[in-house]
This record gives structure tokens, C-alpha cells and sequence, in this order.
């Protein structure tokens, strides 16, 4: 516990100053993080067989401009750029024909790198976009994702008895996760409607941050999911005490993925 606590601090001292300054620090921060997450992503199923380089590559080249997509707006709107979309298909489905050997590079392959890139692409160019917007946003998510994660640790730790996705995640439980929920809600709803607006309809405020509680806890369970899958502990041991960088931020990139569905509500 001392070596995560030490390592949380660590990365709160680099990490709060970029996010006040926000900006270029900030966005090149976001696509320093995008690609170890991408670089862990792909490091699990290489475990079973590698990617040819060029291809690697490539979606690592990807995923900085899709981070950087439309990175200085201040404009709190969503758009897709089909023609990213395009290339990234051309990318990764072409070479199944030039290499035309599946124990190379097979569907399974290209399916897996379209998904990865888009997957942390856009999680974090939305990352930006929220806090480009507002920093009392990004530091609401980022509250609710804190909270919650924290919360239900320690009830999970002191009170848990009963398993919840015990099959996925052996040591999450049920008290954990309500722990974590009534507390992520708590001090959401209480940061929104005291810093961000304060005239605020409180019942909407508790319904969408109880939801975003929920999504980020779903979203630690479907990460528990794919190392399940691939039979690693952690995704890599970055961060002593944490793993990787998809173990620590997990969650708040489905919360962040959530948001923007409740936005017009705000």
C-alpha cells in the first residue's frame, strides 16, 4: 500500500500542474499517455503472436493524430473525421492481402488494431476537448472516476463480503462497488452544483453522475475482462504498486466516453 500511495502521489505532481495549465503541456501529455496505453493494449496480444512492424507502427502514428484531432477547439462539440476513418481501415485491412499469410497477419489482427486505435484515439482526444472546454469539467470526471475508485477500494477492503463479477475480478465486491458509487455520486453532485452550477437541477446532476459512477466502475470491469482474457495480472508494471497505465486510468476513459452522451443535459 505504501508503494501505490508513493507512485499516486508521483503522478499527481505531474500530472494536476499540466492539467491547470492545460493547452499544448496538457495535450502532449494526453498523447504521451494514449500511446502507452496503446503500446500496453498491443504488448498483450503479442504475447500470443506479434504484428508486423510497418502495421505496428502505423497505428501508433494513428492514434497521435487522432488524439490531436481538433486538439486547440474550445468549442465543446464532437465531429468525425471519415477520412481518418477510411485511412484506418485502408491501413490495417490492406495488408491482409500483401502479406497474404494469416499466420503473419489475419483478420483477427486488423480488427484488433482498428479497435485499439480508435479505442484510445478517441478517449483521449476527448480528454482534451473537455478540458480545452472547461477545466471545472474534466475536473468533475476525474472527481467522480477518483472517488468512486477510492471509496471502493476501502469498503470493498474493510466491509466486502460479497463477489461481483467474481469470474472477471476475484476481489471486487458488491459492498465495494455501492461504497464507491454513493460516495463518487456524493462528491460529484456536490462539486457540480456548488463549482460548475449552481443553479443546477440537483435530481438531473445525481442521476448523470450516478450513471458516470456506474460506467467507470464497468469500464475497471471490462479492462479486468481483457487481461482475464490474455491471462496477465496487469497490462504492464509502470506505475509500482498500479501496473499499467490502462490499470490506473480505466475507468475515467469510459467515464469521459459516457459524458458526451449526457452533454446536451448539462
Amino acid at each position: 500500500m505504501k508503494v501505490r500511495v508513493i507512485s499516486a502521489l508521483c503522478l499527481l505532481a505531474i500530472f494536476i500542474p499540466l492539467l491547470l495549465i492545460g493547452g499544448l503541456p496538457y495535450s502532449i501529455l494526453m498523447v504521451f499517455i494514449s500511446l502507452l496505453g496503446l503500446r500496453e493494449l498491443l504488448n498483450i496480444r503479442k504475447k500470443k503472436k506479434p504484428f508486423p512492424f510497418l502495421v505496428e507502427l502505423c497505428a501508433y502514428i494513428i492514434v497521435i493524430f487522432m488524439t490531436l484531432s481538433n486538439f486547440r477547439s474550445k468549442d465543446l462539440y464532437f465531429i468525425m473525421d471519415y477520412r481518418l476513418m477510411s485511412a484506418i481501415m485502408f491501413i490495417f485491412l490492406l495488408p491482409l492481402v500483401f502479406i497474404n499469410d494469416s499466420d503473419k497477419y489475419n483478420l483477427n489482427d486488423a480488427l484488433f488494431l482498428v479497435a485499439s486505435t480508435i479505442f484510445m484515439g478517441l478517449s483521449f482526444n476527448l480528454l482534451i476537448l473537455v478540458r480545452n472546454f472547461s477545466l471545472e469539467y474534466i475536473i468533475y470526471l476525474f472527481l467522480i472516476s477518483t472517488i468512486t475508485d477510492t471509496f471502493a477500494l476501502f469498503t470493498g477492503m474493510y466491509i466486502g463480503k460479497n463477489p461481483l463479477a467474481p469470474q472477471i475480478s476475484p476481489k471486487k465486491t458488491i459492498e465495494g462497488a455501492l461504497g464507491g458509487t454513493i460516495m463518487g455520486v456524493l462528491v460529484g453532485t456536490v462539486y457540480y452544483t456548488t463549482v460548475i452550477d449552481v443553479s443546477a437541477k440537483v435530481g438531473t446532476i445525481i442521476f448523470i453522475t450516478l450513471v458516470l459512477s456506474i460506467i467507470g466502475q464497468l469500464g475497471d470491469l471490462i479492462f479486468s475482462a481483457i487481461k482475464r482474457y490474455y491471462n496477465v495480472k496487469d497490462f504492464s508494471n509502470l506505475i509500482p504498486g498500479h501496473g499499467g497505465i490502462l490499470d490506473r486510468l480505466d475507468s475515467i476513459i469510459f467515464i469521459v466516453l459516457g459524458f458526451i452522451l449526457f452533454i446536451e443535459f448539462l
